[in-house]
């Protein structure tokens, strides 16, 4: 028989035996103990079978995703048993039911049931089953398994508010020990990525100042004797750029993922050809944690956009990239010493200046050009960060 019940939030009034009500809670007060996650949920899924009196017992991990078991603990076999079995189950037949379906079931039968794909060869036999969903609020981690309930034909109603409430303390020791992983990934990230901006926002800019400086001597007069010297460590000091860029590269890529910094990094890398030489950027506010996904589209489309016709039209021989975001605003500037950008600035199957305007206008941002007394060209485009 199939036996589903609604949902209960309050599995434990429902216990009555003072026994397994204390172990029930002695192994939630483990949450606070120093086990760590594999001895904490060993413990629960040995203890689930010890008070349902049950032959066998497994508790199941869900995947990221939350589509199929990822890991799978027993209790109840000897080693031997576990090696005919073979490969753990990933979540078919009725192991999987309840990962589409997240409510307690118990049967009379496993093979009684519709979605059962019966066992390996080398499975032992098993004829009752408790199957109860591991969660937390609405977020399911898994599921724990009982099989073969000793003495009787099937679980009880009591087993399952048992199960249940252990199944409560399995979902708070697998929340918690991911939470923790999670805090332990976002401090690795962010530390690379300080490095990273350190990297770029003082290194890259102090090597690329000086060898400005030295390309400035080496016209000179009274450099002559030495300008084939001068020559060897601006290429030097060039080699060593892209190295660093390298490294900033790979310390963005290696954390939780490639925020917009990182994108515009390698974009404007991508275009130094285009352009016809190394392009400074630099960024201002917290770039990667405030722009929408579809904001940061839109720059680097117009990053992309920008620097082409500066390296096209433009004929510049210096130009520079300027993110800056604020709690509420996303600025970008390119800024170069060339002869212009206009209306009429546009390449072969490019969008132009009048569609960037557009793009800014969709965002309820805006786009001008500015052509300051110094000369050359600064495009500002300017969107709220979230678009």
């Amino acid at each position: 028989m199939d036996h589903r019940w609604p949902r209960d939030d309050a599995p434990y009034r429902t216990i009555e035996d003072p026994v397994k009500l204390r172990r029930v809670l002695e192994a939630t007060m483990l949450l606070e103990s120093n086990l760590d996650l594999p001895s904490l949920l060993n413990h629960i899924v040995d203890e689930a079978r010890s008070m349902t009196n049950a032959r066998y017992a497994a508790l199941g991990v869900l995947d990221a995703e939350g589509t199929a078991l990822a890991e799978f603990l027993t209790s109840g076999l000897s080693p031997d048993e576990e090696r005919a079995i073979g490969d753990r189950p990933t979540g078919k037949g009725v192991l999987g039911l309840l990962i589409v379906d997240p409510r307690p079931l118990r049967l009379a039968a496993i093979g009684d049931h519709p979605d059962s794909f019966g066992f390996p060869d080398g499975h032992p036999v098993m004829r009752s089953f408790l199957g109860v969903p591991i969660k937390v609020r609405d977020r399911v981690y898994g599921n724990l398994y009982l099989t073969d309930k000793v003495g009787w034909t099937e679980f009880t109603r009591d087993d399952e508010a048992l199960v249940t409430a252990l199944a409560v303390a399995a979902g708070f020791a697998v929340e918690n020990a991911r939470l923790h992983q999670r805090a332990r990934e976002i401090a690795v990230y962010e530390e690379r990525d300080r490095l990273a901006r350190d990297l770029h926002d003082t290194v890259i800019q102090r090597l690329f100042a000086v060898g400005l400086a030295l390309q400035g001597i080496a016209t000179s007069e009274a450099a002559a004797p030495v300008a084939g010297r001068i020559t060897d460590a601006i290429s030097d000091i060039d080699g060593t750029i892209r190295q660093v860029r390298t490294s900033i590269f790979e310390l963005a890529e290696s954390g939780l993922g490639r925020g917009i910094r990182s994108h515009v990094l390698t974009l404007v890398a991508e275009l130094e050809p285009v352009v016809g030489y190394e392009v400074p950027v630099t960024f201002d506010g917290p770039v990667d944690a405030a722009l929408s996904d579809t904001v940061a589209e839109h720059v680097l489309a117009t990053v992309r956009e920008a620097l082409t016709n500066v390296g096209r039209h433009a004929a510049a021989t210096e130009a520079r990239v300027a993110l800056t975001v604020t709690a509420t605003t996303c600025r970008l500037e390119v800024i170069d010493n060339g002869r212009g950008f206009t209306e009429d600035t546009r390449r072969p199957g490019g969008l132009g200046l009048a569609n960037l305007r557009s793009r800014a206008e969709k965002l309820h941002g805006s786009c001008t050009v500015e052509h300051p007394a110094r000369g050359g060209t600064t495009l500002v485009w300017e969107v709220p960060v979230t678009g």
